[in-house]
């Protein structure tokens, strides 16, 4: 067990709680903490956040660097745009690019991209022109653009992505590197509860992917700026107050009395007095919260949740897509697994483009799709009725972020109430995410 300080809030996964206190052991930690929306991530839990004094790891930033939350209430009263809301969802599902690998059609100049051009780390200078193409794109999984109706009576704009390819890659090659390759090398994915990737603060590749992983975060932070900036042209609105927070991300900071690097996945900044967005699902309201003035953050790692936290692995929510095949008959919902098909074809000894197992359709023939090949626990038609009744617009998403998936965001927020408060609750009335299907490699 270890002797560093471990601060668990909330009813987590146990096995969450021993991969932080692995971390925390392997870089000698002044603290760590693991928040009450936590749960199993790559090496570093999600939701956890490590102070090392020496070190600074890019298996606990992730693999996508910066990402994070950005809300703006907007100076138009909801009830004033409640009708319009379809036509607004359908304005920003059209203008801005929701997916894997999606490319900005408004390619923008914004000072981050000259940046990059001179970037300190210089393997990340060739990386400019797929950054420029996906500045101001949202990616896919549980990345979002939101509009809700705030407590205050006003519409509220927000937002969850970060860096996409260019921080994916970032972090891609500085793992590459600590394994022994090159930055453009492959990189093996890594065992769940893998030792983190460590480097010394005072090493040179230390130094290299903190100027990397700044630079990514400023990527980030751009992106969702430049996000907002279309919804609020699309609303014809502006902004009249700002939240807007990272929550992949390493910050030099002063805990326990001791200056360290804290290492934050999945996990939003709670200073006293800092406000902070959190989102919720797709079907829940969402908060804007401050750090408490007199709370004592120490233990804490001045860090609260970033969400409500998953109960539900994807494949448990939707099931999984695989490739298959189908009946070539587009009528028919016959299918086969791969494997199924290769045993059945060998043992008929029959050509492939004239041997079908349907038995509706003897004289047809069998076609490779991408089709759903276990079924999820969750009825996605289900959830979109539910959410059409109680009056929120839905774009795209999938049953792998239904509410189902999640734990209740009011619950996870409670068990941090010692530390912060919560300002407003926005209630969602427009979601737009990637369509259906689509897990993001970038995502938190």
């Amino acid at each position: 067990m270890s002797q560093i300080p471990i601060t668990v809030r909330g009813d987590v996964d146990a096995r969450a709680v021993e991969q932080l206190q692995r971390c925390a052991t392997a870089g000698g930690a002044v603290a760590g903490v693991l928040c009450a929306d936590g749960h199993v991530g790559y090496s570093q839990p999600i939701g956890g956040a490590i102070a090392y004094p020496d070190h600074v790891s890019p298996s606990g930033v992730g693999y996508d660097i910066g990402c994070g939350n950005k809300a703006v209430r907007t100076d138009l009263r909801t009830d004033d745009v409640r009708a319009d809301v379809p036509r607004i969802m359908d304005a920003i599902y059209e203008s801005v690019s929701f997916g894997m690998g999606r490319k900005n059609d408004e390619p923008v100049d914004h000072p981050v991209l000259d940046a990059i051009r001179h970037a300190d780390f210089r393997p990340q200078r060739s990386m400019v022109q797929k950054a420029a193409n996906q500045l101001g794109t949202v990616g896919a999984g549980n990345h979002y653009v939101d509009l809700f109706a705030g407590d205050d009576g006003f519409l509220w704009v927000g937002v969850h992505f970060g860096s996409r390819g260019f921080g994916h890659k970032t972090a891609s090659g500085f793992l590459s590197m600590a394994a022994g390759g090159g930055f453009k090398d492959r990189v093996r994915d890594g065992e769940m509860d893998a030792p983190p990737v460590l480097f010394a603060i005072d090493s040179e590749i230390g130094q290299s992917y903190v100027a990397a992983m700044e630079l990514a975060g400023a990527y980030a932070h751009a992106g969702r700026d430049v996000v907002v900036d279309k919804v609020l042209e699309i609303l014809g609105a502006s902004a009249t107050h700002t939240v807007h927070n990272h929550h992949n991300y390493a910050w030099r900071e002063r805990h326990l009395g001791v200056d360290a690097w804290v290492v934050r996945k999945g996990c939003t900044p709670a200073f006293p007095g800092q406000e902070g967005f959190v989102g919720a699902s797709m079907g829940e309201a969402s908060v804007i919260l401050r750090g408490r003035e007199d709370a004592d953050t120490d233990l804490l790692l001045a860090s609260t949740v970033h969400g409500a936290g998953r109960v539900m692995s994807r494949t448990q929510a939707a099931g999984r897509i695989a490739n298959r095949m189908e009946c070539s008959d587009r009528g028919c919902d016959f299918w086969v697994s791969m494997g199924q098909f290769r045993d059945a074809l060998e043992r008929a000894g029959a050509e492939r483009d004239r041997f079908t197992l349907c038995p509706d359709h003897p004289d047809g023939r069998m076609v490779k799709r991408r089709g759903r090949v276990k079924a999820g626990s969750i009825d996605f038609a289900a959830v979109q009725a539910a959410l059409a009744t109680d009056g929120i617009e839905l774009r795209g998403g999938a049953a792998d972020e239904a509410p189902a998936a999640y734990k209740r965001l009011d619950e996870v927020v409670a068990a941090h109430a010692d530390s912060v408060e919560v300002l407003h609750r926005l209630v969602p009335i427009g979601v737009a995410m990637a369509a259906a299907d689509t897990v993001d490699p970038y995502k938190d």
